[in-house]
């Protein structure tokens, strides 16, 4: 399985901009520069993409724990917060953590546990990222 996307960027550093785009197209042309990743917001930027990515890596990664264990969420909520922070090595993301609500029928706080734990160290986002990541999981 391979999937693709693309950027665009023109001009300097900090005053130039660009884009970003899915090769599904889910994202087209979104734009990015400095400013919104550094200053003010207001766009996309690399960071908020491996949030949304991370979050519903594992979302899904936890749908499949619990399969595993019997168990079929009603819903899953993630988010994700990606910590970046300058380093001696220059800009990096440091950290993820996750925040998970899930409403799981029949679901004991144990198998809950276990299968978030689970998806948090098996989800192909949390394997790629050379980062701490924390968890918060709540079973409601």
């Amino acid at each position: 399985m391979l999937r693709k996307s693309s950027a665009v960027w023109k001009g300097g550093l900090k005053d130039g901009t660009g884009t970003v785009s899915t090769g599904s197209g889910a994202l087209s042309s979104a734009p990015y520069s400095f400013a919104s990743r550094f200053e003010k917001g207001g766009q996309t930027d690399p960071e908020e993409l491996i949030a949304a990515a991370h979050a519903g890596c594992f979302s899904m990664a936890l749908s499949g724990q619990l399969g595993q264990a019997n168990l079929t969420a009603a819903s899953i909520a993630t988010t994700a917060a990606v910590t970046l922070e300058k380093t001696d090595g220059g800009f990096t993301v440091t950290a993820v953590h996750l925040a998970v609500r899930a409403k799981v029928p029949g679901a004991s706080k144990e198998a809950f546990d276990k299968a978030a734990n689970n998806a948090k160290a098996g989800c192909p986002i949390s394997r790629l990222l050379n980062a701490k990541i924390s968890m918060e999981a709540v079973l409601e």
